[in-house]
């Protein structure tokens, strides 16, 4: 049988928050991954111009990224284990959060062309 698509039941802003976060952890100005735990710690976020910011390769609306800012996203995934840290200083994506599938990054990951 497969997986359970969103076992922990995250809400719609709880997935793109967390989707988001990964996409963060994989850039290492912006991230430093604990080899032992599998966890990352999140040190900065992008900030926006106009609408919209550039996270990696893609492109965020930033109506897509509101719970980057919003403390009780963070603290309801902290609750489910996915995240930990001290917000907004610094975030630490657990291991749970970096494997999570959450099935958005299609959704609001565009390709940047500018």
């Amino acid at each position: 049988m497969p997986p359970k698509r969103n076992p922990l039941k995250l809400n719609k802003l709880q997935l793109k928050t967390l989707t988001l976060l990964q996409e963060v952890a994989k850039l290492p100005d912006m991230a430093t991954p604990d080899p032992s735990s599998g966890a990352v710690t999140i040190s900065g976020l992008p900030h926006a111009h106009g609408d919209h910011f550039h996270l990696g390769p893609y492109l965020v609306r930033g109506k897509d990224a509101t719970g980057l800012r919003n403390e009780a996203v963070f603290a309801a995934l902290t609750r489910k284990n996915l995240t930990g840290g001290f917000f907004p200083l610094y975030i630490t994506l657990t291991a749970e959060g970096v494997a999570y599938e959450t099935n958005m990054a299609d959704q609001i990951l565009h390709s940047a062309d500018h």
